[in-house]
Formats: C-alpha cells, structure tokens, sequence
C-alpha cells in the first residue's frame, strides 16, 4: 500500500479551496457531505422530548435569533437580509456599502475571532460574488446573554475598523488552524 510523502503526489484537481471563516482553506475531501449521526440524534432528541419539549427548543431558538435580527438593525453600517422571519433561526446581513465604510466582512470576522467568535463570511453566488454576507444560526444551547456578547464585541469591532484602516484585499487574508 502506498503513501502520499510530497504535496506533489497529490493531483491539483483533487485539491479543493473553500471560503472558511474569512479565508481560503485547501481541503483534500468529501465536502459538503455529512455522516447520518446528526439525523439520529436530532430524532433521539425528538423522542426524548417529545414534540411540545422539542417545540419549546425551537422556539426559544426562533426568539432568539429574532432578538438578534432586532439588535444587527439598529447597526447604520449594516444590512440585513434574513431575520428569522422565514422559518429558521438565523440571520444573515452584509455591510450596506463596503467601498465607503473602509473595511469588509472579512475585517470583521478577524475582529471578531480576537474575541472568540467564530463567524464566516461567505461570497454569494454567481452572479452576486460582489456581495459578501455573514449569516448567522441560532441553535440549541445559544442564549440571549451569548448573544448579548456577540452583539457587544461586534459593535466593538466595528467601532474600531471605523477608526482604523484596514488593507482591503480579502485574497491576503490568511490564517493557520
């Protein structure tokens, strides 16, 4: 049985770049498929609760990533473009014009990992690859005093990209894991 020894023994076509957390990630793998064991412990948990106790769970979900959608609003610099209205708790916004605020979403998710918050900013598709979005999912175990932390350390970061210059080339960013 042989070994890949070099990053040369590896064919380029097999060698995949994903958009992760604000950079470009080489990944060598199934992507974008995922084992059953998230289904079955989403259906253990059904049964465990049963579909009031499971209810109560998305609810509070819904609730609060409404709550967030409020607070992201109240942000001049921001835009949003899902607040939980719709049917999953989430939100997603992007900046309401990049070329005048200075700095991207990019920026953003840099300031915000200094923090501890992981929040990836993704390009849309095709024909919207200008825009770059954040989005966020509330699930199961987030509160609205963890969402009150993000929304402090995101105005925070965006207080200072505000102040501060930042090279705009998200091409540059690069991080290690």
């Amino acid at each position: 049985m042989s070994c890949l020894k070099k990053r040369q023994d590896l064919p380029q076509e097999l060698i995949f770049n994903v958009d992760y957390l604000g950079g470009q990630m080489p990944t060598f793998a199934l992507n974008f498929s995922r084992p059953a064991g998230q289904i079955i412990a989403q259906y253990f948990n059904f049964l465990r609760y049963g579909r009031e106790g499971y209810s109560a769970i998305q609810n509070d979900c819904a609730n609060t990533a409404q709550y967030l959608g409020q607070e992201l609003r109240k942000i001049d610099l921001l835009e949003m473009l899902y607040d939980e209205n719709g049917g999953i708790p989430a939100v997603c916004y992007a900046l309401k014009d990049e070329n005048t605020a200075g700095f991207s979403l990019y920026d953003l998710s840099d300031r915000l990992r200094m923090h501890g918050w992981q929040i990836a900013s993704y390009p849309l598709q095709s024909n919207r690859q200008n825009i770059t979005v954040k989005r966020i999912l509330i699930r199961h175990g987030v509160s609205r005093d963890m969402v009150s932390l993000l929304l402090r350390d995101l105005r925070k970061g965006l207080e200072f990209l505000k102040k501060n210059s930042v090279p705009k080339s998200p091409e540059n960013i690069s991080f290690h894991h």
